[in-house]
């Protein structure tokens, strides 16, 4: 597996497909796309494509980052949408947003995956915190999220929660996918683990960019803040798209300035 560039002087301006991740790369984890982002984004639409892909459902897409973009419609053809870690893919057709595919788990499929959950707790002697925000196991159709304090938790709960846990979150994710070895099982976000179907992951993503919008992998840049070995970014570096870790959305920002530059 190749490394992430870190180097922002490193990064090639002359890609037509730009690939970002949601949480913690456009948006600040779970919350909406800030002005200055939003600005960023509309001139990077004038003159590339833009791709985001991200653990979140459509409708945290719709609310997190199309609603406050406030872009033309020339500009959101431009831009196409893979929620939860791609298993569905959105893109702009008609004067509408149109779901192109979704790979659902089946009923079976969600039980083995609640009782791995279970069972891995068990094992590690783990207790959901007594305050919790929100579902902390939630069925998003397909693709079921772990997020460790609830998933409408303050960004300041869950940076608490992965300064104290994330060597606990990791090993989860280490238990989850032996007891679910047909599955794909990556961290996400500050708290959160995602279950996908085996094969759907941001790679996946990738490579129905490629085979939809027909650009080659030289042609795209990735930008994303889990590229570590069991981020849910990570399975990006199995292709040969060159991918940019950045830690936080103020490095987004940056980037997107040194790619408009």
């Amino acid at each position: 597996m190749k490394k992430p560039i870190i180097k922002l002087s490193e990064v090639p301006k002359d890609k037509s497909l730009i690939v970002f991740d949601l949480d913690g790369t456009l948006t600040v984890s779970k919350s909406n796309l800030d002005k200055e982002m939003a600005e960023l984004l509309k001139k990077l639409l004038e003159s590339k494509h833009v791709a985001v892909i991200g653990g979140g459902t459509y409708k945290q897409f719709s609310d997190q980052l199309v609603s406050r973009l406030k872009a033309p419609e020339k500009l959101l053809e431009k831009l196409f949408l893979f929620p939860t870690t791609s298993t569905t893919f959105y893109r702009y057709l008609g004067n509408k947003w149109k779901q192109i595919y979704s790979y659902d788990f089946t009923p079976d499929q969600k039980e083995k995956i609640f009782s791995a959950f279970k069972k891995v707790f068990e094992d590690l002697g783990y207790s959901n915190p007594k305050k919790a925000y929100g579902k902390v196991i939630e069925d998003r159709g397909t693709q079921i999220t772990f997020s460790a304090v609830g998933q409408k938790a303050p960004v300041k709960a869950k940076e608490d929660w992965k300064k104290k846990n994330n060597k606990t979150r990791m090993k989860m994710i280490k238990m989850l996918q032996k007891e679910l070895p047909k599955m794909e099982v990556k961290a996400g976000g500050l708290t959160s683990i995602d279950v996908t179907r085996e094969g759907i992951d941001k790679k996946y993503g990738i490579e129905q960019i490629k085979k939809t919008l027909k650009i080659p992998y030289d042609s795209m840049l990735f930008v994303g803040d889990a590229l570590f070995e069991g981020g849910n970014d990570s399975a990006v570096l199995k292709t040969t798209v060159p991918a940019y870790k950045v830690k936080d959305t103020k490095d987004t920002k940056k980037l997107i300035k040194f790619l408009l530059s």
